[in-house]
């Protein structure tokens, strides 16, 4: 390549916060086939037209199809930097209604956003109701018969702690581990809607979805609260409930060192206040 074609070395490392309505999306990753639509192929477009150069973003956390997020946490390096402005307000312009640049933030060569997080936090909303809701349609998971919430929170204390969630892996995971850190996991309810809130310092693929279909079996009362232990030491994935819908999931917060300054580390999806 002639040196006047050469791509400039990248000196400006840009992080941004971006939320999304992920019903009609395949993931956030980006797909070998144009087929499939994903939340990162609209994001790196419109970054492109910005910087007018190729952009390719890293996030914090790879979403699956039909998952939300109010505060995924992404990166990526640039020759240039377009100013905050540019990077949020252009971009915005450029992308579907689904998707939305809420910060941009220049930061250090040495932030990463995947792997200087140190936690991630996700919400799984069901709403308890005869009829599923066509206003909540995609967003959020459908029960239909009430909940003993209580076992299921006596269930989801088993969870918190250094463990193997084997139990709770998808068969295709390809993390060369099972083992993960839960910091907290917890059900309360708000109006109609029970809301799980899970930290960890990473989840495996399906974990999320894996253990609220099993807390969802506790909740109607197939199961006692200790078959979430009984699960976790037997490490036996088919003993388990099944994968809950996408649908109810949001990734709402991505936890960084101090030093980095990262902006909005949780944020609960905005209609939650309102369903009381």
């Amino acid at each position: 390549m002639p040196a006047s074609e050469q791509i400039p070395q990248a000196s400006y490392r840009i992080a941004l916060g971006v939320e999304y309505e992920g019903t009609h999306y395949s993931g956030w990753q980006r797909q070998l086939s144009p087929l499939q639509e994903t939340v990162q192929q609209h994001v790196e477009r419109a970054l492109s037209q910005i910087a007018n150069r190729q952009v390719s973003v890293i996030c914090a956390g790879r979403t699956e199809a039909g998952v939300h997020a109010t505060c995924q946490v992404i990166h990526f390096d640039c020759a240039i930097d377009r100013g905050t402005k540019a990077w949020v307000v252009g971009s915005n312009s450029l992308l579907p209604d689904s998707i939305r640049i809420l910060w941009a933030k220049n930061v250090s060569a040495d932030f990463h956003a995947r792997f200087s997080a140190t936690s991630r936090r996700y919400f799984y909303l069901i709403y308890q109701r005869k009829i599923a809701s066509v206003m909540f349609a995609g967003r959020i998971s459908h029960e239909r018969a009430p909940l003993d919430l209580d076992a299921m929170n006596a269930a989801a204390q088993f969870l918190p702690g250094e463990r193997d969630f084997s139990a709770f892996r998808a068969a295709g995971c390809q993390s060369k581990s099972a083992n993960r850190n839960i910091m907290h996991a917890r059900l309360y309810q708000e109006g109609s809607l029970i809301v799980f809130d899970i930290q960890a310092n990473a989840f495996l693929q399906h974990m999320v979805r894996n253990i609220i279909g099993s807390l969802l079996v506790v909740g109607r009362g197939q199961q006692s609260p200790g078959w979430i232990d009984e699960l976790l030491q037997g490490k036996d994935r088919s003993r388990a409930g099944k994968t809950a819908s996408p649908h109810g999931l949001y990734l709402v917060g991505v936890n960084y060192p101090p030093q980095f300054e990262i902006p909005g580390e949780f944020s609960a999806p905005g209609f939650l206040a309102a369903s009381a």
